[in-house]
């Protein structure tokens, strides 16, 4: 399963097609030579399930990563790294959208530096319906972010009036 448009257009110099999709022509390739194979897929994803089984595949018998480590402690290692870098009266702008990445990283912000985070959502009118303000209430009401939603859509839907490449 693929959820974006990323997708490999050919394939690089001594690989070959192994398999591909209806919406993805090389979705595994390999090169015998080289022992060296590529799967694009999003194994972290609920409609991938085995998913989190490749990944420990990969990490801990491929990769040989090990499992001692605990999330906790990069938190708090972050948090730390923060307020030593921003200091006592130091303030800090950042974007979000909404996603699990940016929530993350604005609720780390607040845990480190308080209300001197200033979080950003910019509303540029391409939001689910409703997103920008379920955005807003989860992450001041529920996360405490101090968040300031931007409303754009005009400009920004103006700017794309009469756009129809995507790539543009």
């Amino acid at each position: 399963w693929m959820s974006h448009g990323d997708k490999l257009h050919e394939v690089p110099k001594g690989f070959k097609r192994v398999a591909g999709t209806s919406n993805a022509d090389f979705v595994a390739i390999e090169n015998l030579e080289s022992k060296m194979w590529g799967l694009q897929f999003h194994p972290e994803v609920t409609h991938s399930p085995l998913g989190r089984n490749v990944l420990k595949n990969f990490v801990v018998e491929i990769a040989k990563a090990k499992q001692d480590w605990v999330m906790t402690d990069y938190a708090n290692e972050f948090i730390e790294e923060v307020r030593a870098k921003v200091g006592p009266t130091g303030n800090v702008i950042g974007a979000v959208s909404g996603g699990v990445d940016s929530t993350v990283a604005a609720v780390l912000m607040t845990r480190a530096i308080g209300d001197r985070f200033h979080a950003v959502l910019v509303d540029n009118g391409c939001l689910r319906k409703d997103e920008a303000t379920k955005v807003l209430k989860r992450m001041r009401d529920d996360c405490g972010v101090n968040l300031r939603c931007v409303d754009a859509k005009d400009r920004f839907l103006g700017l794309l009036k009469g756009v129809t490449d995507p790539e543009k």
